[in-house]
C-alpha cells in the first residue's frame, strides 16, 4: 500500500499572504486542520496547521477589545506562522513509511509532491483509516489475539488449521511478542465460531491474549 492510493489528491492551498483570521475562517468552513501553503506560480513554501494558528491567536485571557484582538488577527500573515521547512513524501512512499515520518518527526500531515509539485496530502486520519482496513474492523467475526511461538512457518500452521477447520480469515497482523521466543499476532475470522477457534488455535500457540466476537 503506498501513499498515492491513501492521500488526499488536489488539496486545499492557501496563500502566505492572507491573514490567520482568513485562514482560520477557511478551515472551519472546509472542515480540515492544515493547509499548504503556495507561492503564485504553484510552488510549495510551507504548512500551517490550526495549532499554529490558534498559537498566534491573542489570548482569551488577553485585556484587548474584540476589535483590538479581531484587528491583530487580520494583521498578522500566514507566512509569519507556517513551518518553512517542510517534510514531504512521494506518491511511490510506503504508506507505513510516512507513518513512520510523521511519528518521528511529531506531525499530522505530510504534503505528497511529484517533481516538485505538490499533488496531495497524507494525513494522521488518512493512517487512521489504513488501521481500520488493515485490521478489518468494519467486518464481522471473532477477534483473537495470540502470542505465536516465533519460529519459521508458525503462522502458516496457524492460519492452514482455521481453514481446515472452514474459518476465513479476513485479517491477520502480527506485533512484538513478549520476549524473543514469540510474537503477537490479531487475526479477524468469520465463519467459525468462537469457541471452535479456540479449540483448533490453542494447541498452536504459547498463549490466547483475548478472543471476543465483534
Amino acid at each position: 500500500m503506498l501513499v498515492g492510493s491513501r492521500m488526499t489528491p488536489n488539496p486545499i492551498t492557501i496563500s502566505p499572504e492572507i491573514s490567520i483570521a482568513e485562514a482560520l475562517d477557511w478551515m472551519r468552513q472546509q472542515k480540515v486542520h492544515r493547509f499548504p501553503v503556495l507561492d503564485k506560480k504553484g510552488k510549495l513554501l510551507g504548512i500551517v496547521t490550526r495549532e499554529d494558528l490558534l498559537y498566534a491567536s491573542p489570548s482569551k485571557a488577553t485585556s484587548l477589545s474584540v476589535w483590538e484582538v479581531s484587528y491583530l488577527l487580520n494583521q498578522i500573515k500566514v507566512k509569519e506562522v507556517m513551518t518553512r521547512n517542510v517534510i514531504t513524501v512521494t506518491e511511490d512512499c510506503p504508506i507505513e513509511e510516512a507513518a513512520r515520518i510523521m511519528r518521528d518527526n511529531d506531525v499530522t500531515g505530510l504534503p505528497v509532491t511529484r517533481d516538485g509539485s505538490l499533488v496531495g496530502i497524507i494525513t494522521e486520519s488518512d493512517l487512521f483509516d489504513v488501521f481500520l482496513e488493515l485490521f478489518m474492523a468494519r467486518e464481522k467475526g471473532v477477534r483473537l489475539t495470540v502470542l505465536a511461538p516465533y519460529f519459521k512457518g508458525s503462522l502458516a500452521q496457524i492460519t492452514s488449521a482455521i481453514t481446515a477447520r472452514g474459518g476465513l480469515i479476513h485479517a491477520l497482523n502480527t506485533f512484538l511478542g513478549s520476549d524473543p521466543s514469540n510474537w503477537g499476532c490479531c487475526l479477524r475470522v468469520a465463519d467459525i465460531s468462537k469457541e471452535e477457534l479456540l479449540e483448533v488455535v490453542k494447541p498452536l500457540v504459547v498463549q490466547v491474549l483475548d478472543v471476543r466476537e465483534i
